[in-house]
């Protein structure tokens, strides 16, 4: 690892952070809108802030050098991302935050899933029941 800045932990625990605030916020500020609207005024704002980002690093790269499997890839990444984040808004819009926010997060468990019946990664026993204690903590949580 070079630094803090290339530590994948420190960007992950960012990332919670934020997710947690998202869902805070989105709670909020769905209340008096269509969660189908709310979504897609959060995709213009995560547009703007990924293109100043790119313009802000000048990590901007000819869209011509990135192959073909590279775009299929981040088309159902991104197909993915709005069937997730419409589901996400729609539950927060019906339901309570600290009990959507888990089962939501049921996502750690089926990246593990996935990850080690499509990508081949392995997990030791204790790793499997970590992915275990977070889907009965999700659950619990969740439980009204």
């Amino acid at each position: 690892m070079a630094g803090t800045g290339e530590s994948w932990l420190i960007w992950a625990l960012l990332s919670a952070a934020f997710a947690a605030l998202t869902a805070i916020f989105a709670k909020v500020g769905i209340e008096n809108v269509n969660s189908d609207f709310a979504t897609f005024i959060r995709t213009i704002v995560i547009l703007v802030a990924a293109g100043g980002m790119v313009f802000a690093t000048g990590n901007w790269q000819s869209p011509s050098t990135v192959s073909n499997k590279t775009w299929l890839f981040l088309l159902l990444s991104g197909l993915a991302t709005a069937a997730s984040w419409i589901c996400y808004f729609r539950a927060l819009k019906l339901g309570p935050a600290g009990q959507v926010a888990p089962i939501d997060k049921l996502s750690v468990v089926l990246v593990a899933v996935f990850a080690f019946s499509f990508l081949g990664e392995r997990y030791s026993t204790v790793n499997w029941v970590g992915i275990a204690l977070i889907t009965a903590g999700a659950v619990l949580v969740a439980v009204p």
